[in-house]
């Protein structure tokens, strides 16, 4: 690693983290030097401060088609692709504060709500990391905080063993992606920094060649490392065959932090693992690099196939919601397929991220309809939400929305986010991994509107209504607007995202 001197205008690029890092000892204190806040007022206070962090983050955002330096000893990129996801990260992370003040996890206290933000300062890490160390801090910085919030509920049962078995299969994910990044540092020669990686392994380099000479081996070792690092990455994305973890996690979590891991954890996996792949094994200029464009395929196939057609079988909602997201992670890893064989990578990294932050605003909304719900009649059985549409319908109808979204169906934001993830594989010649998505959207079809169709049943009605806390109904109806909003102007959505994936690209 080239020693660089250090600009203190460098700091303006984490300015955001080190404000949540901030934010979260000032909720800390805000808890124990009043002797107990309202737990409900913690839950906004921490919305609030994410929100403003937000704002932070867009005046410190770089202008499209900006050159950007890495900063902070090469480890860090500030650019625009750095920026979206860290808004996607910070909006999830608020939303689930909101969601967070109105259930049985409020009474914890600040620590909640402190490694909620911890976990979202981790996430943006990740985001920008372009050095496999800042990459294996980060990623174990929020992997901590959220095996802490998925089994923060102790005296239940079902949290503590999601948290432990979360820990887990977490801990062994980890350890195999730490034992891959440490095979590719020592086939590189040292290198730990993302372009010269990328340099070393190409074939026909100086430095490669010097290499080869004395290390004959160290294409099998860069190879056999970077599938181990793979093995992290679907571990993150809850993609198969690493996925047994999601159901049972979702399930036992804290209804927010449910949420909370299937949009915003899921969005930094796919975050992280395009910045690496691409960087330090470009597709095209490295021997390497055919591992990944070549496994991207079959596992997204694996991925949509099995996560829908379990998520047909369930009868509890969470879990079925959990088969849904990792059906949703396979026709991400539709996008990524593409971006390796495709001409227009600007367009197929796109089609993910535009795909990550609408997939954000249904699948907490959707959470916080079933936790609202839950809560109300003590039961996660979908056949329990019969009749909501009487009981609550300003409930049932934002469900509905949240369901045809998640689902694909025009003319609301999943559609329009589905499209630009197949269109992606069309223009990569990828017809058949297409059809293979449309198929799988087809079988989602029926646990969707199962859903929905539960919830507009006759049965139930004479049920009490159902009353919905003020965050759980601010959160509901925001998310319910964007969805609105992202469907009828979702050009300018889609001409940031693209932008992002340029400044990704230069």
């Amino acid at each position: 690693m080239t020693l660089t001197q250090f600009n203190p205008l460098e700091l303006l690029a984490v300015l955001p983290e080190f404000a949540l890092a901030i934010w979260a000892l000032v909720i800390l204190l805000a808890d124990v030097m009043t002797g107990g806040i309202k737990r409900r007022t913690l839950g906004l206070l921490t919305a609030i401060g994410m929100l403003g962090v937000l704002v932070i983050s867009f005046l410190t955002m770089p202008a499209a088609g900006q050159v950007t330096p890495t900063v902070l000893g090469d480890m860090l990129r500030n650019d625009l692709y750095t920026f979206v996801f860290r808004a996607i990260f910070i909006i999830a992370g608020a939303l689930t504060a909101l969601l967070a003040a109105d259930f049985k996890i409020a009474r914890a206290g600040g620590e909640f709500y402190a490694l909620l933000i911890l976990a979202t300062m981790s996430m943006s890490f990740m985001a920008a990391s372009v050095d496999i160390i800042m990459l294996y801090l980060a990623t174990e910085a929020a992997s901590i905080s959220l095996y802490l919030l998925a089994g923060f509920m102790r005296d239940t049962p079902r949290s503590a063993e999601a948290g432990m078995k979360y820990f887990v299969f977490g801990a062994v994910a980890s350890t195999v992606m730490l034992f891959g990044l440490s095979l590719i540092y020592g086939a590189s020669g040292g290198m730990t920094s993302y372009p010269p990686l990328s340099i070393i392994f190409q074939q026909q380099s100086p430095s490669t060649i010097a290499l080869v000479s004395q290390y004959p081996d160290m294409f099998t070792l860069g190879s056999f490392g970077l599938l181990l690092v793979m093995v992290g990455f679907m571990f993150k994305t809850s993609a198969v065959p690493f996925h047994f973890w999601s159901p049972d996690v979702y399930e036992g979590a804290p209804t927010p932090v449910s949420g909370f891991l299937s949009t915003a954890s899921k969005a930094a996996g796919f975050a992280v693992m395009m910045r690496f792949i691409y960087y330090a094994f470009p597709p095209g200029l490295s021997p390497v690099s055919n591992i990944w464009v070549v496994m991207m395929q079959p596992i997204a196939i694996l991925t949509m196939f099995l996560g829908n057609l379990l998520a047909v079988t369930q009868t509890n909602i969470k879990r079925m919601l959990a088969y849904s997201s990792i059906a949703q992670a396979g026709y991400m890893l539709m996008g990524a397929t593409a971006f390796g064989w495709a001409q227009d990578r600007a367009d197929a990294l796109a089609s993910i991220i535009f795909y990550v932050g609408t997939y954000m605003i249904c699948n907490i909304a959707a959470f916080a309809v079933v936790g609202a719900v839950t809560n109300r009649i003590g039961s996660e059985n979908i056949k329990d939400f019969a009749g909501l549409s009487r009981r609550s319908p300003y409930l049932a109808l934002s469900m509905v929305a949240c369901m045809l979204s998640l689902t694909g169906a025009p003319p609301l934001i999943g559609f329009i986010g589905k499209l630009f993830v197949f269109r992606a594989a069309m223009n990569a010649n990828l017809i058949m991994l297409m059809i293979v998505g449309i198929v799988n959207v087809l079988i989602s079809v029926y646990y969707y509107l199962g859903v929905t169709r539960a919830m507009y049943s006759d049965k139930g009605t004479d049920a009490p209504p159902v009353t919905v806390g003020g965050s759980t109904a601010w959160v509901v109806g925001l998310s319910a607007i964007v969805l609105v909003l992202l469907t009828v102007v979702a050009t300018p959505f889609w001409n940031l995202a693209l932008e992002a994936a340029r400044s990704f690209l230069s």
